[in-house]
């Protein structure tokens, strides 16, 4: 596949895809949009691929939208059109039956934020800014941002950072919730790959089913989402892994996963 907007390199089981529009600071349109939506689609169907980083360079992890390119949009058909592709990726990734992990250096602004936001595990360097600006050109977010974020982060928080358009630096962000850890900018994909190897090296089907119970059940309420974690409990007891992870506690040695 050729890849114009992103890199794509697979290393112990880990793909890592690296944002790379740099005279654009990472900024979405719609080349970017179509890349990655074809990879993710070749990284279900790969069975190799236990987990998955998205990451940018040092100063820019992704700076939201090309305001350029959406600038020339004309009607609501139009934005309706655009932000429609950006949401079935977005979700895409969310979906993903293997765990996502975005390494954030820099600006992640915009969509950048609402991409970070659809991962399931944000590791920020030091140097990391967060915001959605999109009130400040006078339209609002169209990836995520105000569904996303107020779940992650709560109602209150999510308005004011709405509202204002205001950025944050990773700090706050981890004192609020929206990342897992700061680390130093140089330590940043060690740590990434890191955490990686050890979610692929979780069993994989409890490792997808939690996933899928936790974002299925975030959106019903208690007793729905209750009913549906027996479920998928209950479904693990049909499973090898489930049987060679109980045995292997029982004879205190090492499990052998092997996703069956």
């Amino acid at each position: 596949m050729v890849l114009n907007t992103i890199t794509y390199e697979k290393s112990e089981g880990i793909g890592i895809i690296t944002l790379n529009r740099p005279k654009s600071m990472n900024a979405i349109n719609g080349e970017f949009i179509s890349e990655l939506d074809k990879l993710f689609d070749e990284i279900i169907r790969d069975d190799e691929i236990s987990a998955v980083i998205i990451t940018g360079s040092k100063k820019f992890f992704c700076a939201g939208a090309d305001i350029k390119e959406i600038s020339e949009i004309r009607t609501p058909m139009e934005a309706h059109l655009f932000v429609s592709r950006v949401q079935r990726l977005f979700n895409k990734i969310e979906k993903l039956e293997k765990p996502v992990i975005a390494a954030v250096s820099g600006l992640a602004l915009g969509g950048g934020c609402e991409l970070a936001l659809v991962c399931d595990i944000r590791i920020a360097a030091e140097n990391a800014i967060f915001g959605q600006p999109e009130i400040k050109i006078g339209v609002i977010p169209g990836a995520g941002g105000t569904q996303r974020l107020p779940r992650m982060v709560g109602l209150g928080r999510a308005k004011e950072f709405l509202f204002t358009g205001d950025t944050i630096d990773a700090h706050e962000a981890y004192r609020i919730g929206l990342v897992n850890k700061v680390i130093p900018v140089e330590s940043l994909m060690a740590e990434a790959k890191k955490m990686a190897l050890k979610l692929a090296n979780q069993p994989p089907l409890a490792l997808r089913m939690i996933k899928a119970v936790i974002n299925e059940g975030i959106n019903t309420d208690i007793q729905s989402a209750l009913a549906l974690e027996a479920r998928y409990f209950e479904i693990l007891f049909s499973t090898e892994d489930q049987k060679e992870g109980m045995e292997a506690f029982i004879k205190k040695r090492k499990p052998i996963f092997k996703g069956r």
